[in-house]
């Protein structure tokens, strides 16, 4: 990996800010290239400054990549206004508030089993409905304080079992403020998730933690090694031959590896794992994780995110032919899945494909894909000047996805 820049300095151009932010995310000049439909050479181009800086809809797509604001991207205020942001969910003071409050110690806990009925009312509201956030965020405040009361109230293996569901419910709270503009709470929760888990001391609950902490340390580029070993040492936690649960969680670790060899472009490895996962839930027909959602239609849905993470949308339109979007059944999942498609679609110079199917996603899960940065990325691309066919359905779309016209 190139050396990282360790001081970017405030006054720094165009050039210096690009290449600062793309060697913090990991990503080399191709896979930035690839990832905006773009070469090496073009990255090398501004990065040297050869080129001048891009156009805003082109920023926008390398801001969304980069996971930077604009105003970090370019250092221009003129740039970084309101309606160029990530979404806010009305609700996310109230999910801050609730994160960020330490009630004292209760004298009548919420039994274990209460709230692990509660939580999963929780998900299933998460995965059913088309305004997932909508249907979560009058749930999350209360769940957060009766299970975190509950932990510091109860003993032993009733203490456990309401750890566990702690655990869950940092989950949820992590879907629900990923996307928006408070990367502090994702990371947040997800921390906690993770060492809620451990206090548990429960695998299966590392598991789904683990599963969640990868998506937070990938989405950004960051401990790459760090997230492989943590999935790989659970798995090997884990035991497969002892429940359906711990086989299917086993299978969800290798995929998580395998997600995160492909963002490193590593081919070989990324397969591997992915081989791994499926032959994991293979052997378990018809069976669907809960809340995690792992089986054999997951496994396949994220063979398309590995094929356009190694830079390869051919092979991953062919792998979408064979693939039904209702494998799993989670509306968030299906929009996610169809963003995934269309984002295939758009690097093969096929806007209108990309807009049918980003169209599929939003009726799949309208939260999930107004909070895309893929789809904000493909739909300001087209924006300035869309394609005749679709141009009244682009425009549609960047007002779901909050992008000025």
């Amino acid at each position: 990996m190139p050396e990282i820049i360790s001081v970017l300095d405030p006054g720094a151009p165009f050039s210096k800010r690009l290449a600062y932010h793309r060697k913090r995310s990991g990503k080399t000049r191709a896979v930035l290239g690839g990832l905006v439909g773009r070469s090496a050479e073009w990255v090398k181009g501004l990065e040297t400054g050869r080129l001048d800086m891009p156009r805003l809809p082109m920023l926008l797509r390398l801001a969304d990549i980069l996971e930077v604001d604009l105003f970090d991207l370019t250092g221009e205020a003129r740039l970084s206004q309101a309606a160029y942001t990530k979404h806010s969910h009305p609700s996310l003071d109230t999910i801050k508030r609730a994160l960020t409050a330490y009630p004292a110690k209760t004298t009548n806990p919420v039994a274990a089993d209460v709230l692990a009925g509660r939580v999963q009312q929780a998900w299933q509201r998460w995965h059913g409905q088309r305004r997932e956030r909508d249907a979560i965020a009058p749930l999350l405040p209360g769940l957060l304080a009766d299970a975190g009361a509950a932990v510091r109230s109860l003993q032993g293996d009733e203490r456990r079992r309401a750890a566990r569901q702690l655990a869950q419910i940092h989950h949820l709270t992590q879907l629900y403020c990923a996307f928006q503009p408070a990367p502090e709470l994702v990371y947040m929760v997800s921390d906690r998730a993770m060492i809620t888990a451990q206090d548990a001391d429960d695998p299966i609950a590392m598991a789904g933690a683990a599963w969640y902490l990868n998506h937070v340390w990938r989405d950004v580029g960051e401990a790459a090694e760090a997230r492989v070993e943590l999935a790989l040492d659970i798995a090997r936690m884990l035991r497969p031959e002892r429940s359906t649960e711990e086989q299917a969680l086993y299978a969800l670790m290798h995929l998580a590896v395998a997600l995160s060899h492909a963002k490193l472009g590593r081919e070989g490895e990324a397969w591997q794992h992915h081989d791994t996962a499926y032959e994991a839930v293979r052997r378990l027909p018809g069976y669907i994780h809960p809340w995690l959602m792992i089986g054999t239609g997951m496994v396949e849905h994220y063979a398309v995110t590995i094929h356009l993470d190694l830079q390869k949308p051919g092979r991953a339109l062919q792998a979408a032919e064979r693939i039904d979007p209702a494998a799993v059944p989670s509306r968030t999942r299906q929009s996610r899945y169809l963003v995934e498609v269309a984002r295939a679609h758009h690097r093969q110079r096929d806007p209108v494909a990309a807009v049918h199917l980003m169209l599929k996603a939003r009726e799949a899960s309208y939260d999930t894909f107004a909070f895309s940065l893929f789809a904000r990325s493909m739909v300001a691309s087209m924006l300035p000047d869309p394609p005749a066919t679709v141009a009244d359905e682009v425009r549609d779309l960047a007002g779901t996805l909050g992008l000025a016209a």
